[in-house]
């Protein structure tokens, strides 16, 4: 058996070696056919370690150092932090152990269903959801907010099990999204707790051994085993029926029994009785009403003139019938109480302060002349503003803008990305250069680019009513609207997601 190991571990290592060999050859003048049958032979190759099946596949065997190593050191320094960046470590490590499930899966069945799989990769999906849940309740923690951000921008790298023919680079590009998060928390505790910068190499480290073990042993994707069983068999079934079909169902209650008079007498005693008799009418069934009188058509109101004009049912004059009276105030007046005042929370106090390497820019309302001068080195928070306008002069590492209602800011040159969180009805400007802007849970977005900004990214999430402004040659703007509306399908490989026509 150790030399069985052996071998299919020398054989993952060949089809690492092709996988660079094709990716090679397909910038040479190679035919196409030369290299598809290169690609066959990696994915025969990779199919060799999934015989042994189930949990005992080399390539679940080998996910098991990936928790033991660089996860379990992650786990370690996230403990000595502690607080919110440990809860949310602790949902990291709990995915792991849903993708190790899942690759287990992989191991014992066949490709499944769409419906099968789903279900087999739920268990991951959720726990990649309670990661970023830590990050979006704890927005408030100005500490360790990058933390929670950088955690939660790369745990979406568990989703390399849907990604084919290339899964590796998708973690690469997780792991770039990452560095730009750890790399602000570098910058805020490299003078002050060691701890965090090895916690942010350790985060790193985990996601670069991650793209190492898929580049070996999941070079173009995962791949089902083809002599296994049915996945069916994975999936929640309900319990089965018994034995000779369904029981048929309960016949009805008997009728309420009557009520037995209590020792005594007096009224109780005759109520008692009435309500006895009245059950043991209502239990005769059908002949409760063969006592009932019939009422004939000369008693009827719709058949009997006469009845109408009386208005009731042997009356003996008419009554006359009046119209509606008009509103008439009262004479007395009735002291209502005034309704309790609702509780004002006092306003914070404005600030606009340097903290350390950070600009803090936080309580402002209806100031449109804020000013800052940062430098390469320095971020620009802006918290809670509303109805102002901020001018950011110089180049600065990034700007935030968290819970702002009705506000702008101008800028010039922005080295890493402009952040729009929570905000509703707010403007940007950009006149130099800017690589990134990101918009999450934002309504009411409007970016005005420059010349020299056309080639930035624009990323949102969970936003509305969001609008880019594009220059033209003649100096005037061009709006286009963000997508909002996304049609996703499934192609029998993988999900395709695409704007629906209507945007």
């Amino acid at each position: 058996m150790a030399d069985l190991s052996a071998l299919i571990s020398q054989l993952n290592t060949v089809s690492v070696d092709l996988s660079k060999a094709v990716e090679s050859v397909k910038l040479s003048d190679v035919t196409k056919d030369f290299t598809e049958t290169l690609e066959g032979v990696i994915t025969k190759l990779q199919g060799v370690s999934r015989d042994t099946g189930g949990g005992g596949a080399v390539f679940v065997q080998a996910f098991d150092e990936v928790i033991n190593g660089s996860l379990a050191e992650f786990v370690r320094l996230s403990g000595e932090i502690g607080g919110n960046v440990k809860a949310q470590c602790d949902a990291v490590q709990e995915a792991f152990k849903a993708q190790k499930a899942f690759l287990g899966a992989v191991a014992e069945f066949k490709v499944p269903s769409p419906t099968v799989l789903q279900s087999l990769l739920k268990p991951t999906s959720d726990q990649i959801s309670a990661v970023q849940e830590v990050r979006d309740k704890n927005r408030g923690d100005k500490e360790h907010f990058n933390h929670l951000t950088a955690i939660s921008e790369g745990i979406p790298a568990l989703g390399w099990v849907t990604v084919s023919p290339k899964p590796g680079p998708y973690i690469k590009e997780m792991s770039n999204t990452v560095q730009f998060y750890t790399n602000r928390v570098l910058k805020e505790f490299k003078e002050k707790d060691k701890k965090h910068v090895d916690w942010s190499r350790a985060f790193l480290k985990l996601l670069s051994d991650l793209e190492a073990y898929v580049m070996q042993h999941h070079t173009t994707g995962v791949q089902w085993n083809s002599k296994g069983k049915d996945a069916v068999a994975a999936a929640a079934a309900p319990p089965p029926a018994p034995a000779g079909g369904a029981p048929p169902p309960p016949p009805p209650g008997p009728p309420p029994p009557p009520v037995e008079p209590a020792a005594g007498g007096g009224d109780d005693d005759k109520n008692r009785m009435a309500q006895a008799a009245l059950f043991s009418e209502i239990n005769r069934g059908e002949g409760v009403t063969s006592h009932l009188k019939k009422v004939t058509p000369d008693m009827q109101t719709h058949k009997n003139p006469t009845l109408r004009a009386a208005g009731a049912v042997g009356a003996s004059a008419p009554k006359t019938l009046s119209g509606p009276k008009p509103y008439k105030a009262p004479t007395t007046t009735s002291k209502v109480s005034a309704p309790a005042a609702k509780k004002v929370a006092p306003k914070k106090t404005p600030k606009t302060e340097l903290e350390g390497k950070k600009w803090a820019v936080e309580f402002h309302e209806g100031n449109r002349d804020l000013v800052v001068e940062g430098n390469m080195k320095q971020t620009v928070y802006i918290y809670q503003c509303k109805e102002c306008t901020i001018q950011v002069k110089g180049k600065v590492n990034s700007i935030t803008l968290d819970n702002c209602k009705k506000t702008a800011v101008v800028f010039e040159d922005v080295l890493g990305t402009v952040d729009f969180i929570n905000c509703q009805s707010v403007q940007a400007q950009v006149t130099g250069k800017v690589p990134i802007v990101s918009i999450d849970k934002t309504d009411g977005f409007q970016m005005y680019f420059s010349k020299d900004s056309l080639e930035c990214q624009v990323v949102s999430a969970k936003s509305s009513e969001m609008n880019i402004s594009i220059p033209n040659a003649d100096g005037e703007y061009s709006e286009y609207p963000v997508p909002e509306q996304y049609k996703t399908i499934w192609d029998g490989k993988k999900l395709v997601t695409e704007c629906t026509e209507s945007v």
